[in-house]
């Protein structure tokens, strides 16, 4: 019993994880088929130009993830962005850093289960979507309260089946494509299918980028890699680049078996959700729809277990630094995991699921949310590295490409993708911004009383 209570007390996690464990957890918050839940509402928000606008977010994306790269060496913690702010910029900032992404590390993964729901729901339409939504919260939540190590390979063994199942269907609409040609024009999926804006692809980016969020989530398990930060600097990047390959690659491709043009979906958004399911049983058959629909079940689901593990953590950090309440920083002594702080986070994530599944605008809504969260967190993640390594110089003189230019750039892009958002996300995310400031105006009032 003393060493149960010495675990809780230190708030310490365990060092269980290797390089192979860090990817897999961040290909399942990612999932390589990610593409498929929100390719309706791109190929409608973006005039057509899909393909375009996962190449242009995985350029957006890239930034970020060498600004996390750099600052993962400073302070290889598990708050991620809270402990980066926190480092260079000062105890406010960071707070808000942090608090912003809750907001995104708490509601990512009730996209997730969404994803999951409209899966299952389209296999078995006789029992409702926000039914299978809380299933797989329940089932997920259960293994992530298991523990980290099992997690993970439980989570390995469900990436494989995705990889497969994203092979089969690239090799299938390849096969369709020369034998029967493409519905849309070979250079649409770049350029749009009714004539090109930049304002609309922005517009679609800032929803697109939800489908990288996992690869940023990777830092919170930095307390418990085993062999140093560098490790996780080299998962960020990795799982980055990999997943904006695939991304690309299969909703090009996609887009290319879509026989409804872009105005029809943006006319009609119930149709949207199914948009890849359609295009594919169309195009190739319903066997492939049923594999893809049951493959981006499973896949949303533990897309949504890896956010779970990393929500948690993240309020585990926050709490750690009395940043909230202190209970949520307890570490079960047999799991070794923030067993509070999951526990928490999935309630949050169950009530967003539910409420959003039994909408048919909810996943419109719930994704535009999650992003105006990550990215406003992204932008202090930024001005964390110029802070830390060009103003107060702790590393030595700077490198004015790393330090300076490169998160400048990456920040005044994210600002441009917030503010092609929607107006109730933006809404969302300043009374979110505004909740923060207040529990920190009260939080600096108690320290100084």
């Amino acid at each position: 019993m003393a060493g149960s209570g010495s675990s809780a007390e230190e708030g310490k996690l365990r060092r269980t994880l290797g390089f192979r464990d860090l990817v897999v957890y961040g290909l399942l918050f990612i999932a390589p088929m990610a593409p498929v839940g929100v390719f309706g509402t791109l190929d409608a928000k973006s005039d057509g130009a899909v393909a375009l606008v996962y190449l242009v977010a995985t350029v957006v994306m890239a930034f970020t993830a060498f600004s996390y790269a750099q600052m993962v060496h400073v302070a290889p913690l598990a708050g991620s962005v809270f402990a980066y702010a926190r480092k260079g910029l000062g105890e406010g900032p960071g707070f808000i850093a942090g608090w912003m992404a809750m907001l995104d590390y708490l509601l990512i993964p009730a996209v997730a289960y969404l994803f999951s729901g409209i899966a299952m729901n389209a296999l078995v339409p006789g029992v409702s979507r926000w039914v299978w939504t809380a299933i797989a919260v329940v089932v997920t939540t259960a293994l992530n309260l298991w523990g980290v190590r099992a997690a993970a390979r439980v989570g390995f063994a469900v990436l494989a089946m995705e990889i497969v199942v994203l092979l089969v269907f690239v090799v299938s609409a390849v096969v369709v494509l020369v034998r029967d040609g493409a519905q849309r024009g070979w250079l649409t999926p770049l350029t749009g299918d009714s004539g090109f804006s930049m304002t609309a692809v922005l517009g679609a980016v800032s929803i697109a980028v939800l489908s990288y969020l996992g690869f940023d989530a990777i830092a919170s398990f930095a307390e418990e890699v085993t062999g140093g930060s560098a490790k996780v600097a080299r998962a960020v990047l990795f799982c980055l680049v990999l997943a904006g390959t695939l991304f690309v690659a299969q909703s090009y491709l996609a887009a290319l078996l879509e026989p409804v043009s872009s105005a029809e979906l943006a006319a009609d958004p119930v149709k949207q959700g199914s948009a890849f399911y359609d295009a594919v049983d169309a195009s190739v058959g319903t066997w492939l729809h049923d594999l893809v629909a049951v493959s981006k079940a499973i896949g949303a689901a533990f897309a949504a277990l890896a956010g779970q593990a990393a929500a948690g953590r993240l309020v585990f950090a926050m709490a750690r630094e009395r940043r909230l309440p202190s209970f949520l920083s307890r570490v079960d002594a047999r799991s070794g995991v923030p067993r509070v702080a999951i526990t928490g986070a999935a309630v949050v994530t169950l009530v967003a699921a539910v409420w959003a599944a039994r909408r048919d605008d909810g996943l419109d809504h719930l994704v535009s949310v999650v992003d105006v969260g990550a990215l406003t967190a992204f932008v202090l993640l930024h001005a964390s590295v110029v802070g830390w390594f060009a103003v107060r110089r702790m590393e030595g003189p700077p490198s004015w490409w790393r330090h300076v230019l490169m998160p400048v750039v990456g920040a005044a892009v994210l600002v441009a993708v917030i503010l092609e958002a929607t107006t109730s996300a933006q809404l969302v995310g300043l009374c979110w911004l505004g909740i923060g400031l207040v529990v920190l105006a009260v939080q600096w009032g108690r320290r100084a009383a």
